[in-house]
């Protein structure tokens, strides 16, 4: 096993193809054991420097509702209303605080996500 931290693109392409080659190694094995500090080099890599933005709250919503395969009357009665969801969900209208708690209810989404600010259409 020969192991060295990745510290540029051309070591993290390099741990990419080697993580490939060794991926299925038996449970046990000193390729396992590669595999699986390799795994960990390349997530701690990704991690900075090809970070991913959590969406604001709008597309958050919007994503669990088709993960849910709700539709928008299905929030009426968390955000006040069948019109009021739509004012929400086309930017014309801020979620409120009982929105946000109703909401982390419904959908199984941290508060935290959908406090964040974002901006109102037009």
């Amino acid at each position: 096993m020969n192991i060295k931290l990745i510290k540029t693109e051309a070591d993290y392409r390099k741990a990419l193809k080697r993580l490939e080659e060794i991926f299925d190694a038996k449970i046990g094995t000193l390729e396992s054991d590669e595999a699986d500090i390799l795994g960990l080099m390349i997530d701690e890599y990704e991690k900075k420097h090809y970070q991913i933005d959590a969406p604001d709250p709008i597309e958050a919503i919007k994503i669990r509702m088709e993960e849910m395969q709700l539709k928008q009357v299905d929030l009426a009665d968390v955000i006040g209303g069948k019109n009021r969801v739509s004012e929400v969900l086309n930017r014309k209208r801020k979620l409120t605080v009982e929105m946000i708690r109703n909401l982390t209810k419904r959908l199984n989404l941290s508060p935290g996500l959908l406090i964040r600010d974002y901006k109102l259409a037009g």
